[in-house]
């Protein structure tokens, strides 16, 4: 395993050329097993602060029509034709990661019962989950010498200080690398080219979540945000404007190429929050529409 990079402490990153800020080289017997050493690799990697593509780039080693290496130019349109949302995790992973969740929340909730001036004698931590992962719960209880995910011992060895964040745990003879940082009712765990993010409550505390009002995501259909860092070159609406589904609504320069922004619906321009020539944060809001 090999990292080439270009990159250094107070190095800039600028909009203006190649994003490229490293090179990860693996060689292994085989081309899968050289992809199976990417795979492990990216887990490891730890990017703070700036949007990048590791799980995209670790969907792509796991993919079958990659490691068969029937590959053309249309691969990624062909393969990713709604866009790329996180390689699907099998049955084991899923497994893995809420074992995982259930022994960081009592190592959690151990260090918390050892805090100074607390009333009575010290409790032992819970030792009974239910970790929720997507759309499906698990029963994760912990015992001295096993862990059992829905009533099935997994046979995994982990070490877990509370602020880590990175757990490299042992199953079944492999390692599996997954990138953790602490929620407000979990973790958000990354791994094998996806995030998900985890919440862990006590098994007698779980049944009341049910009770509790989901948060509505507001409604970011009528706005036109710039999706990476760069230059608006050209804006081809103005305030009033109508416009169809499809039609162009802003070019912006970005990664030595121009992106043509166009309209998901029909609608009219209510208001324009941005300039011909404007250097773009990712996010930005572009235009609204009524």
């Amino acid at each position: 395993v090999r990292v080439d990079d270009g990159v250094y402490d107070g190095g800039e990153v600028s909009i203006f050329y190649d994003p490229m800020i490293a090179k990860l080289i693996t060689w292994g017997e085989t081309r899968d097993e050289a992809a199976d050493l990417q795979v492990a690799a990216l887990d490891r990697f730890e990017l703070e602060g700036l949007g990048h593509n590791i799980d995209f780039v670790s969907a792509i080693m796991q993919h079958p029509r990659f490691r068969s290496g029937e590959l053309t130019t249309g691969f990624i349109a062909e393969e990713y034709p709604e866009g790329f949302h996180g390689a699907p995790a099998d049955e084991a992973v899923t497994r893995a990661l809420a074992a995982i969740a259930g022994f960081m929340a009592s190592a959690e909730a151990d260090r918390a019962r050892r805090v100074d001036g607390q009333l009575g004698d010290r409790l032992d931590p819970p030792a009974k989950w239910q970790v929720t992962i997507g759309d499906a719960s698990h029963k994760v209880k912990l015992g001295r010498k096993h862990i059992k995910v829905d009533g099935e011992k997994v046979d995994i060895a982990l070490e877990y200080t509370p602020g880590d964040r990175l757990v490299v745990a042992e199953i079944d003879g492999s390692e599996l690398a997954v990138k953790v940082a602490k929620t407000r009712t979990g973790w958000r765990m990354t791994t094998r080219g996806a995030i998900h993010d985890v919440r862990v409550l006590p098994w007698h505390v779980a049944p009341l979540a049910s009770h509790m009002i989901e948060k509505v995501p507001p409604d970011l259909s009528k706005y036109l945000i710039c999706p990476m860092p760069g230059l608006l070159v050209a804006l081809h609406v103005g305030e009033g404007d109508s416009v169809e589904a499809g039609q162009p609504l802003a070019t912006v320069e970005a990664m030595k190429m121009e992106n043509i922004l166009r309209a998901e619906k029909t609608g009219v321009v209510k208001s324009v929050n941005a300039a011909q020539g404007d250097s773009l944060a990712v996010d930005a809001v572009i235009l609204e529409m009524e």
